[in-house]
């Protein structure tokens, strides 16, 4: 692995200063540049967001990238309700499905959590404004933002309170540290390291 640059900052062939884990890999720079820290309102991306972050626990997120057509096509493209169906049967299938991650407590996680989304709907209207009450304060982040603070910042006080209220309504897979990577990737938070040209385009809240 290369040493990361100490301004954070990985100097792209097409010119562009990007984050400097996005390397030379053109579909890490694509969703970098295109998805990662910008605001997502749907409620069936940011359920897709939350179970690829679920299945991406322990390995790469480009591993999860590059399955990601293939985990849609499993998932019914992640519409929660067609999800909640699912019954053992269904299951099993995707168990024998190549295509995905076949970590079963995951997949069965993904139908648990697909079943308490309409729970959430009810109380809340969306899912964007219930995750929205755990954007924490801009006074609160670490200053300087940058990549050495980064990488130590794997959790914190706001994804620990959003993963005890989602645990406490009977989520699964939705650790600490697991939420504040989707809070990264859908504009809860922007940490994108300063000099990144993206991060001006990513408006927090």
């Amino acid at each position: 692995m290369s040493p990361i640059p100490t301004d954070g900052l990985q100097h792209c062939a097409d010119g562009k200063l990007r984050c400097w884990w996005v390397g030379e890999h053109p579909d890490y720079q694509a969703y970098h540049d295109l998805e990662w820290g910008r605001r997502i309102e749907s409620d069936r991306a940011l359920f897709e967001k939350l179970c690829l972050e679920a299945f991406q626990a322990g390995l790469s997120w480009l591993t999860i990238l590059r399955k990601r057509e293939n985990f849609r096509q499993a998932f019914d493209q992640f519409n929660f309700e067609a999800i909640a169906q699912y019954d053992a049967v269904r299951i099993e299938q995707l168990m024998q499905d190549p295509g995905i991650v076949r970590n079963r407590r995951k997949i069965e996680a993904v139908v648990n959590n697909a079943r308490l989304v309409p729970t959430l709907l009810s109380e809340f209207g969306s899912l964007r404004t219930y995750f929205e009450q755990y954007c924490p304060e801009p006074a609160s982040r670490p200053a300087p933002l940058d990549a050495a603070v980064l990488q130590t910042l794997s959790q914190t006080p706001e994804s620990k309170h959003l993963s005890k209220d989602l645990k406490r309504r009977g989520w699964r897979f939705v650790g600490p540290t697991t939420l504040y990577a989707f809070m990264q990737s859908v504009g809860l938070v922007n940490d994108h390291v300063p000099g990144c040209w993206a991060r001006s385009h990513c408006n927090v809240k």
